[in-house]
């Protein structure tokens, strides 16, 4: 199993800018990708961000230009970061971190995912 741990939410004024951060760990043989989503009341979770191991990144229409997704992987370590910039009120939602990864050269890529955090964006 890949555990995903979640931090770095909170609340804070529009035009604000926070920072999320996700560490994975577990049995993982590789991770493929990495990406947060987020889920605002009485909608259906939606992708944000995602990053691939070279670092390729694509973002969501609603957050391009004002959100960064970086990972910092290594010997014994990955992790994903969100820098979330000039934050609105429609950013309000429960942040998740997924991962795609593998916990073994012959299993299939599996989604694991965090518990999620919140971010409040108030006006």
């Amino acid at each position: 199993q890949v555990q995903l741990v979640e931090s770095g939410g909170g609340l804070v004024q529009a035009g604000g800018s926070l920072r999320l951060s996700c560490a994975a760990s577990g049995n993982i043989f590789r991770i493929n990708t990495m990406a947060w989503y987020r889920q605002a009341p009485g909608k259906q979770r939606e992708l944000v961000a995602t990053i691939g191991g070279v670092g390729s990144a694509t973002y969501s229409e609603s957050v391009k230009g004002r959100f960064t997704i970086s990972r910092d992987y290594g010997k014994d370590k990955d992790m994903v970061s969100l820098q979330m910039s000039g934050l609105i009120p429609e950013d309000t939602a429960v942040y998740y971190c997924n991962a795609r990864a593998r916990t073994s050269w012959s299993s299939p890529n599996s989604d694991y995912w965090g518990q999620g955090t919140q971010v409040t964006v108030s006006s």
